[in-house]
């Protein structure tokens, strides 16, 4: 569903992504995992149309979406669940939600689609009218999610999902993003927790200073070696 052909990524000076190429396969989780600074984030955004690669080429669903604005690719099925959450903190939950489906005009859809986000974020609905601003960072993150949902996306990029969540909120996250799966969304997922990024992961890849150093299917990451002394303590 996603390819990524020899990347390269710049801050003024400061290369950031290094001929980074990689697939994600539909249907998938897929994880990026590394150090802070390794370059996660920044290919995220890349990929969605918020930073220009200097070169490389990023197909989604079989068209180059290189260098692409946002809002071009989000209605291609491509949408981001940012770092921190950036929820609009004045707007109320509910319209939060309708912000993620601007871009669609299929009323029925989009009411079908706020059900399904009540279902699977139940706490959202019983704050429907509250400033987003007011919620618990869990819930923050739920919203950022179900915001992105709500575009009726084909794939999910996730950044720290986990980011400042008690432990008891992290393993519920986790379960929220396999259930999204399970619903046909494949998944491209980058988190500081290693370990949990890569017990749902089914195929991971390592960054360290902009480049790919390993890849593998996300459990046997787990058991190897340089990985777990690496990242995994």
């Amino acid at each position: 569903m996603l390819k990524v052909e020899e990347l390269n990524v710049y801050y003024d000076k400061i290369h950031a992504v290094k001929g980074v190429s990689f697939e994600v396969r539909d249907g998938e989780i897929c994880t990026l995992i590394g150090a802070n600074g390794a370059g996660k984030t920044t290919i995220l955004q890349t990929i969605s149309g918020l930073l220009r690669p200097k070169s490389g080429k990023i197909s989604f669903d079989g068209v180059d979406i290189t260098g692409h604005s946002p809002n071009k690719i989000l209605v291609r099925g491509l949408a981001q669940v940012p770092e921190s959450r950036r929820v609009f903190g004045q707007m109320t939950v509910l319209e939060n939600l309708e912000m993620g489906a601007f871009t669609r005009r299929d009323t029925a859809g989009i009411r079908e689609d706020l059900e399904m986000v009540f279902h699977s974020f139940p706490r959202l609905k019983e704050r429907l009218r509250q400033p987003a601003g007011t919620l618990s960072g869990g819930e923050q993150q739920m919203l950022a999610m179900g915001r992105a949902l709500m575009s009726r996306p084909k794939m999910l990029l996730l950044d720290e999902p986990s980011m400042g969540l008690a432990p008891i909120l992290v393993d519920e996250i986790f379960s929220i993003i396999r259930q999204v799966n399970k619903t046909g969304v494949t998944v491209l997922l980058v988190e500081q927790n290693a370990t949990k990024a890569l017990e749902i992961a089914d195929y991971s890849y390592v960054l360290s200073t902009g480049k790919i150093v390993s890849s593998g299917e996300g459990r046997s990451l787990l058991t190897d070696a340089s990985v777990r002394s690496a990242y995994l303590g």
